[in-house]
């Protein structure tokens, strides 16, 4: 978990929440901690279909890229 100054927090909230990880983060004030900062639990309907558009199948994804003929005798 990034452990962060309560001063550098102010000055960098905004980079800081973008890149917020999710183990969240520390806020210290003197060397103590005195905040944590964790991210939003996202429901898990919110992942489907999240991907769409990002991900390209370029052949059959089914095929085992062998050719075989299952009727071929030996």
């Amino acid at each position: 978990m990034k452990v962060v100054d309560a001063e550098m927090f102010r000055e960098q909230f905004l980079e800081l929440l973008d890149n917020l990880g999710n183990d969240g983060l520390i806020i210290t004030r003197r060397g103590r901690p005195v905040a944590r900062l964790l991210p939003l639990e996202r429901p898990d309907a919110e992942l489907i279909g999240s991907l769409r558009d990002k991900i390209v199948v370029r052949d059959d994804v089914l095929a085992t890229g062998v050719d075989w003929d299952a009727d071929a005798q030996s």
